[in-house]
C-alpha cells in the first residue's frame, strides 16, 4: 500500500523538513492485538489451498475454514486475515453478520461437532416444530449435539423440518431426526432424478444458446418474445423481464449478472424444487439472459441451506464448462451464509463482494451502478426457468395460460393446512381457493379454511372471505397486501392468528440487518408488544407507519405486514 506523504506547511506548501526526519527515526511500532499463531496461519493455507486471496472470496474462505474446523477460532481468523491482507477486524465484522458462521473466542468452549437446527418458519411452527425441538434438548447429549431454532429452511411443504447437520429432514419426528445423527447420516445428498446435460441436450436443450452465440438470434428480438409474452421478475417485485434486459442494456460496459437463489422468504421453496429436477433449463435460461445483456460473468448466489443442490449445481456447471458453452459468460456459485437479508438485491451484491449483507441505498439502482460497480442484471431463478420455452414456444403460448387476463404460470409454494402442498404450477390470476381445490386436494381433513398468506411473510394475512381475490401482482396490494414470490401459506379455523404474527415478526427480528434504526428498532419493540398479551392497537399503527416510511429496505418496510392485515381483518383476534 502507497504511504501518505507527510502534511504541507500552511506558508510554504512544503514538507516540513523536522517532520520527515522525525518520522525517518521513528521505531516501527509493535503491531496491535493477538500474535499471528504460524501453526493456525498453515491449517488456513491447507484449507484454502489453491483458492485465490481475493477480498471477494472472503466468505467462501469462511466457509472453507468452517467445514474443515467446525468453528471459527479467533486464531484462525487472525490468520485469514493475515492471509487475506485485511484488517482482522474487517474479518471478524463479515463473520459476525452471517447466523452459519461460529466465532469461538480465546477461551471459550467450541460448538459440539453435530448441530441439529429445527425450523421454526410459520408452516413448521403450525406442524408443531417447538415440541420437537424441546423433545430433541432433552433427547441428546449436549456435549455431542446442540440443538437450534432455525429460521425457514425452505422446506415448508415437509413441515416440520429439521437439519441434521446439513441433511434436510421432512415431516421430522423425534426417532427420525435422532436415528439419523446416531448413524452419522448428517450430509445432504446429491437430488436424484435431475436431468442431466445429455438428456436435456438430447430434447433440444441449449440450441437456443447455441442460436443466440451464432448470431442467429439477437438480443433486441430476445427483449420483445419476453415483452410479448408478459414474462415477469418472479422473485417478488414483478418487474417486466424484457424492460429489465432493456435497462441494463443501456448502460455502457462491461455488464454482470447475479442470479438470486437465496430463497430466504418463509414459505418459499419453489426455486428449490425447480433447480432439482432441470437444473440445465434454469443455466440455458441464464446463460441466454447473460447474452442478451453482454454480461462477462455470471454469478449464482445459493442459499447455504441447500447443500445438495449445492452439490448438483457444481456438477452441473462443470459440465457446461467441458462443453463450452459458457464461453461468453463463465458462471460461478456463491454460497450465502445464513442472512435473509441477502434476499435483498443490492444486500446480495454486497454479499457476493465479501462483505456483509447491508442493502445498499438508492439511487444508483444496480441496473447503473451494480456487483463491483458495474451494470448488473439481476434475476429470480424462475424467471431464467421459463425463459427457453417462452423462445421456443412463443410468447402467445406462455400469456395465454393465465386466467383472468393475467399471463403465465406461476410456481406457487403451498404450505400449511391443505392436504397436498408442495409447488403448484399453475395460471397467473387463479385464486387461493381454487387454488387449494384444482391443485391441492382440498383442506386438510377436519380443516376448516380461515386465511392465507399470499406471498410469504412479508405479503401479508388474508381472511377465508377474501380466497377469491386474484393472486397476482398489483391484485393485492388495494387490500394491503401482494403475491410477492407467490408463497401460500394456509391457515384453517384451529389456527391463532396472533401466534402466527408474532412468530413472523420474531422472524424479522432475527434477520434484520441493523443498518436502520426503523428496522432495527422498530422490529424489536413491534414483537415486545406483541408479546405483551393485549395488543396496544394506537400504537401499533404509529409504530407500523413509522417503519414502513422510514426504513432502508423492503424488510423494514414490510416487517409490520402481519400485523397490519390482523389489525384490519381479525379485529376480534387483538381483543
Amino acid at each position: 500500500m502507497r504511504e501518505t506523504a507527510p502534511p504541507a506547511t500552511p506558508q510554504t506548501g512544503a514538507r516540513d523538513p523536522a517532520d520527515a526526519a522525525t518520522a525517518r527515526r521513528a521505531p516501527r511500532p509493535r503491531p496491535r492485538g493477538r500474535p499471528l499463531d504460524e501453526a493456525a496461519l498453515d491449517e488456513v493455507r491447507a484449507l484454502l489451498g489453491a483458492m485465490p486471496r481475493r477480498r471477494d472470496l472472503l466468505i467462501e474462505a469462511l466457509h472453507r475454514l468452517q467445514d474443515g474446523v467446525g468453528h471459527l477460532a479467533a486464531r484462525h481468523l487472525k490468520a485469514l486475515a493475515e492471509e487475506f491482507r485485511i484488517p482482522e477486524a474487517e474479518v471478524h465484522e463479515v463473520a459476525s453478520f452471517y447466523h452459519h458462521f461460529d466465532i469461538v473466542k480465546e477461551g471459550e468452549t467450541p460448538p459440539p461437532p453435530l448441530t441439529i437446527r429445527v425450523c421454526d418458519g410459520v408452516a413448521c411452527m403450525m406442524a408443531g416444530a417447538e415440541r420437537l425441538r424441546s423433545a430433541l434438548a432433552e433427547g441428546v447429549d449436549p456435549g455431542a449435539i446442540r440443538v437450534l431454532a432455525a429460521p425457514c429452511i425452505g422446506r415448508c411443504a415437509g413441515a416440520p423440518a429439521v437439519h441434521v447437520g446439513t441433511r434436510a429432514i421432512e415431516r421430522a419426528t423425534l426417532d427420525a431426526v435422532l436415528e439419523a445423527a446416531r448413524a452419522g447420516d448428517t450430509v445432504e445428498p446429491v437430488p436424484a432424478g435431475a436431468i442431466g446435460l445429455a438428456a436435456y441436450r438430447a430434447e433440444g436443450g441449449y440450441r437456443l444458446l447455441e442460436e443466440c452465440l451464432s448470431g442467429a438470434r439477437d438480443p433486441e428480438s430476445l427483449v420483445s418474445l419476453l415483452s410479448d409474452a408478459g414474462l415477469r421478475g418472479l422473485g417478488g417485485a414483478g418487474f417486466p423481464a424484457g424492460r429489465k434486459w432493456a435497462i441494463v442494456r443501456g448502460f455502457p460496459g462491461p455488464r454482470l449478472m447475479t442470479v438470486n437463489a437465496d430463497e430466504g422468504e418463509p414459505g418459499t421453496f419453489k426455486d428449490r424444487f425447480h433447480l432439482e429436477r432441470d437444473p440445465h433449463r434454469f443455466l440455458e435460461g441464464a446463460l441466454v439472459a447473460a447474452f442478451a445483456v453482454e454480461a462477462t460473468r455470471l454469478y449464482v448466489y445459493l442459499r447455504d441451506e441447500y447443500a445438495g443442490v449445492r452439490a448438483l449445481l457444481e456438477r452441473e456447471i462443470a459440465a457446461v464448462k467441458a462443453a463450452g458453452l459458457d464461453r461468453h459468460a463463465p458462471i460461478e456459485i456463491r454460497r450465502g451464509a445464513g442472512a435473509y437479508i441477502c434476499g435483498e438485491e443490492s444486500a446480495m451484491l454486497e454479499s457476493i463482494e465479501g462483505k456483509r449483507g447491508l442493502p445498499r441505498h438508492r439511487p444508483p439502482y444496480i441496473a447503473e451502478r451494480g456487483l463491483f460497480g458495474r451494470p448488473t442484471l439481476n434475476h429470480n431463478v424462475e424467471t431464467l426457468f421459463w425463459i427457453r420455452d417462452v423462445v421456443e414456444k412463443g410468447p402467445a403460448w406462455f400469456a395465454g395460460l393465465g386466467r383472468r387476463g393475467h399471463e403465465g404460470l406461476r410456481s406457487f409454494s403451498v404450505s400449511g393446512r391443505v392436504r397436498d402442498p408442495g409447488v403448484k404450477l399453475a395460471p397467473a390470476g387463479i385464486t387461493c381457493r381454487e387454488l387449494i381445490e384444482e391443485f391441492c386436494g382440498g383442506m386438510a381433513e377436519g380443516h376448516a379454511l380461515a386465511g392465507y398468506l399470499p406471498g410469504g411473510a412479508s405479503g401479508g394475512i388474508l381472511p377465508a372471505r377474501m380466497a377469491d381475490l386474484p393472486l397476482d401482482f398489483g391484485m393485492l396490494e388495494p387490500h394491503k397486501a401482494f403475491v410477492g414470490s407467490h408463497a401460500v401459506v394456509v391457515l384453517s379455523d384451529e389456527d391463532d392468528v396472533r401466534a402466527i404474527a408474532l412468530d413472523l415478526v420474531r422472524f424479522f427480528r432475527h434477520e434484520s440487518c441493523g443498518q436502520c434504526t426503523p428496522c432495527r428498532t422498530g422490529t424489536q419493540k413491534l414483537e415486545a408488544l406483541l408479546a405483551a398479551g393485549r395488543w396496544d392497537l394506537h400504537l401499533l399503527g404509529d409504530l407500523e407507519q413509522v417503519m414502513r416510511d422510514a426504513s432502508i429496505c423492503g424488510l423494514g418496510q414490510a416487517a409490520a405486514n402481519p400485523v397490519a392485515s390482523v389489525l384490519n381483518y381479525f379485529a376480534e383476534e387483538t381483543c
